[in-house]
């Protein structure tokens, strides 16, 4: 790797944004107030072993237990919610925030100053990186220019990807809502190379060592955050506290083990 990858804790809230917006909803799960508040969160399970489907359908992942344990950390610690997971396709859950359809989106958001939602303080450090065919020669950023490559859409891998077609014109870049077909396209031939979460990247590439690698370079560093409607700093305050207990205790370690991150 040309960069190290830091996943302490301490340097992850050293990176944290400061949420900022306007006043709370009226509907309040504040600390000592006893009134609930329903949160539905959405998510794109398109994206292992961060966000997955267990062979029944039922959502599973890293971030579905990271926030399974946050909910039960603030009803612990004096709020009241309650929550219900919705699946969406990543790149309507930003949409879907601002039309108050969801509440929260919990899918692997790393921040992007276009968009136009209030971001949690950093819960894991990723970085974009290109899965290539198991027998591919491609072996770096520069190899990547004029080739076909897949991202998925809204995503920052697109951004990184279209990147790369503004150094070399003829570089094809197509981005695929379903993350699980775009790395069958790259498996099938139909296309060089796929631009993603480094994590999701090592995944796939151990998983399928005959199908595909992952290239060492780092194409951009970034910070996955939880996000939220602008002006929603209620619920975003709070979630900032649970995610700093999440960060410190020993499940956030327990729960990067299991997923292997």
């Amino acid at each position: 790797m040309k960069k190290t990858l830091k996943t302490a804790a301490a340097a992850l809230l050293a990176l944290g944004l400061t949420a900022c917006g306007s006043s709370a909803p009226a509907s309040s799960a504040a600390a000592g107030t006893g009134e609930s508040k329903e949160v539905i969160i959405a998510m794109s399970p398109d994206y292992p072993p961060f966000d997955d489907l267990t062979a029944d359908g039922q959502i599973t992942g890293f971030d579905y237990d990271m926030a399974e344990w946050v909910f039960s950390w603030l009803n612990e610690n004096g709020y009241n919610y309650t929550h219900t997971w919705k699946q969406m396709s990543f790149d309507t859950i930003i949409s879907a925030i601002q039309a108050d359809q969801v509440d929260l989106g919990i899918s692997g958001f790393t921040y992007d100053a276009e968009r136009k939602v209030l971001f949690s303080e950093p819960y894991y450090e990723s970085a974009q990186v290109a899965v290539v065919g198991a027998n591919s020669d491609i072996a770096s950023k520069e190899d990547l220019k004029g080739k076909s490559l897949v991202a998925q859409l809204g995503a920052t891998g697109e951004t990184v990807a279209n990147g790369i077609k503004e150094e070399d014109d003829s570089t094809q870049v197509t981005a695929m809502q379903d993350m699980g077909i775009a790395m069958e396209t790259l498996a099938s031939g139909g296309c060089d190379a796929v631009i993603l979460d480094i994590a999701i990247a090592r995944h796939y590439a151990n998983e399928n060592p005959d199908k595909y690698k992952m290239i060492d370079e780092v194409l951009l560093d970034e910070n996955v955050h939880i996000i939220a409607k602008e002006g929603n700093t209620e619920l975003m305050d709070a979630i900032n506290q649970a995610l700093k207990a999440f960060l410190e205790s020993d499940e956030y370690e327990s729960l990067k083990a299991k997923y292997g991150i």
